[in-house]
């Protein structure tokens, strides 16, 4: 066996001094990070970008909602839908095309916006878009990137047959500072 050229230190020798000391200073560690912890960890953004997301529901069912639209002794019937965030706030609307149930004729429709309340039984109507008593007929119709587009026909005078509309419309209705406001798209009116 070959003798090292260095000569033994002393600190290489352990004592239970040495012993003592490493257990009063890993003690020590201990209790400090006990005191010392972070934050707790969350899921949501701070800052003045981050904004409540609620969570996702169901969109607003337009059947059993009492539309106003005058039937008489036929029922309303809902021809068209389509479900979306219409107004930005987390919650899908539903856009319902309806017209009275007749056997016959084409009679006008109604375009209205539903909502649905967390816990409320059932929809409500919060907005008309086309008014039935305007004598239009919906067309074409879309909800696409919270915009409602339809193409609307209608009537140049009451003189006008019901069945043959002389009118084309080309409409859309957006949300805009706290209600739909409806354009029109240029060069979207035919006769």
């Amino acid at each position: 066996m070959q003798q090292s050229a260095v000569p033994e230190l002393a600190h290489t020798h352990t004592r239970p001094i040495h012993w003592v000391a490493t257990a009063t200073a890993l003690a020590g560690v201990v209790a400090v990070s006990a005191f010392l912890q972070p934050d707790r960890a969350t899921a949501a953004q701070h800052g003045p970008e981050a904004k409540a997301v609620p969570a996702v529901t169901a969109p607003p069912d337009p059947a059993g909602v009492d539309f106003p639209i005058e039937c008489g002794p036929v029922k309303a019937a809902v021809q068209k839908q389509a479900s979306g965030d219409l107004d930005g706030d987390g919650r899908p609307e539903t856009v319902a095309v309806v017209r009275c149930d007749a056997g016959s004729g084409t009679p006008p429709n109604g375009v209205y916006v539903l909502t649905q309340a967390e816990g409320a039984a059932k929809p409500r109507v919060v907005a008309t878009l086309v008014d039935p008593k305007e004598r239009l007929t919906v067309k074409d119709f879309t909800l696409r990137d919270a915009t409602v587009t339809a193409t609307l026909l209608g009537y140049s005078s009451r003189g006008v047959p019901s069945c043959c509309p002389d009118l084309n419309e080309r409409a859309k209705w957006q949300w805009k500072n706290g209600a739909f406001v409806r354009s029109t798209p240029s060069g979207a009116r035919s006769v």
